[in-house]
């Protein structure tokens, strides 16, 4: 593990990391989440019959945007030019939750970890945005990095 704190300079005040002499290399990140409700609110989405719409459609949507807006939010993000951005929704009756799988890609000098975070996360507002007229009790839990492929660390899987 390296203990140095990348977003502070020598006299430790915030800096953007200078990824300037970087090799570019093929970037992907992995994240997962879930969001957890009561049952009634699970049924409503699965079965389509929330008066708003496609509420995992609609989500998915938002966590490409979300994606892709990571530098506007997270300010020492660096604005990347991401290549591919993929979220998936899968309903977990038995638990009452739905899991959310983002991953990005990119080539560049500086990973997509943040972004794919960040395309989880708002994937997960989202569905809570759409439904807390019905359940506001909802709960976003174990948000994180799953993988990261690229650059100089290399593969990383979480065991």
């Amino acid at each position: 593990m390296n203990d140095k704190l990348t977003h502070f300079n020598a006299a430790g005040e915030a800096h953007m990391v200078d990824v300037g002499d970087k090799a570019s290399t093929k970037r992907i990140a992995v994240t997962e989440g879930y969001i957890s409700m009561l049952p009634e609110t699970l049924t409503l989405i699965h079965n389509g019959e929330h008066r708003k719409g496609d509420v995992l459609g609609i989500a998915r949507v938002a966590a490409i945007m979300g994606a892709k807006k990571t530098a506007d939010l997270v300010p020492l993000c660096h604005p990347l030019a991401i290549t591919k951005v993929s979220v998936d929704f899968t309903i977990d009756s038995e638990n009452n939750r739905i899991h959310c799988r983002s991953q990005v890609e990119c080539n560049g000098q500086t990973g997509v970890e943040m972004e794919a975070l960040c395309a989880t996360q708002i994937g997960l507002l989202t569905i809570y945005d759409m439904c807390k007229a019905v359940d506001r009790g909802m709960v976003i839990e174990q948000v994180k990095l799953l993988e990261k492929a690229g650059g100089k660390s290399g593969h990383w899987i979480r065991n």
